[in-house]
């Protein structure tokens, strides 16, 4: 049974479609970004697994409980944190985590025990007789994950998690994320691609309210191609590397200002391969001079931008 599972949503708001026939599965222990532009439609996606909104079509469960047929037994699977956590700032930090977790539900003689979980793996221990507003940006985001976190959830679902923090607070909130992702499933959306490279194993691009991608973050950035510097004074460097089995495309990258001499090209293949082995024995074979040869992996930038200059498939 997945943790998420998700066929056929769609959303509008007026005549803008938010969200267009959105189709997905998450299993159990997965660490998923859901990486898109602002505007993509990612948090409307979360409002809908979280209950906050009806779709206008399609069906989304988590742990096989439709969250629009019964959205308190699903809510009650969710840690979710807003992109503006619900935080009140007048309260101690223990008072409004209290709070939370008698809202969530969490029994009586079990909440001091959940309490102090959430606290703990947050790191909040110092903090719990301040007010919530005294504290720093950082701290407050704890606070967030804790109230979050404190009713045990099996899947969390976080919505841009680290906007507006510093440097060192960012790296913080990677690594807490990383210690909650061994007890339970993240789904995590961002529009920074770093935070999805730091945290994520596997990736959903939405890109004007469709997927665009569903891959582990290994294979979307495999570009199956690889570099080649060869001696500029070959003849015929194109047509030999096209003839390779399974090549794709060939691309001229001009000279090399550090290597007098040489030629740089990029050889791209139509399957997931190691190009390397079979563009050397092509070079050899020729007798020509090499200075370099490599695999060439996309950065996920580029992966993003190659993403959105194709155009959308619209369906009939």
């Amino acid at each position: 049974m997945p943790a998420i599972d998700v066929h056929g949503i769609s959303k509008s708001y007026g005549s803008l479609k938010a969200l267009d026939r959105i189709n997905f599965t998450v299993e159990r222990g997965e660490v998923i970004g859901l990486l898109g532009p602002n505007g993509a439609g990612k948090t409307t996606l979360m409002k809908i697994l979280t209950g906050y909104l009806e779709p206008d079509a399609g069906d989304a469960r988590i742990h096989d409980v439709d969250v629009v047929a019964a959205p308190l037994r699903a809510q009650a699977r969710i840690g979710y944190l807003p992109e503006s956590a619900p935080l009140y700032g007048e309260m101690l930090v223990q008072e409004y985590l209290e709070m939370m977790a008698s809202l969530r539900g969490v029994p009586p003689p079990e909440r001091r025990a959940r309490m102090r979980d959430a606290i703990h793996a947050v790191g909040l221990a110092d903090m719990l007789v301040r007010p919530i507003h005294t504290l720093s940006k950082g701290y407050r985001q704890r606070v967030g994950l804790a109230q979050a976190i404190v009713h045990r959830p099996d899947v969390l679902i976080l919505d841009e998690p680290t906007t507006g923090l510093d440097p060192t607070q960012i790296v913080e909130i990677r690594e807490l994320i990383a210690r909650l992702a061994r007890d339970t499933t993240v789904l995590l959306s961002t529009h920074i691609l770093s935070e999805v490279e730091a945290t994520c194993e596997r990736v959903l691009v939405i890109m004007q309210g469709r997927l665009r991608a569903d891959a582990r973050l290994a294979d979307l950035r495999n570009a199956h191609a690889a570099v080649v510097a060869i001696a500029a004074d070959a003849e015929g460097v194109a047509d030999v590397l096209e003839d390779i089995d399974g090549v794709s495309g060939v691309e001229d990258a001009g000279a090399i200002d550090d290597l007098a001499g040489f030629r740089r090209w990029r050889v791209v293949a139509d399957e997931r391969a190691d190009l390397c082995p079979a563009v050397f024995d092509a070079i050899k074979d020729r007798g020509w001079r090499i200075a370099e040869l490599r695999p060439d992996p996309k950065t996920l930038e580029r992966v993003f931008r190659d993403l959105a200059e194709t155009p959308v498939e619209v369906a009939p």
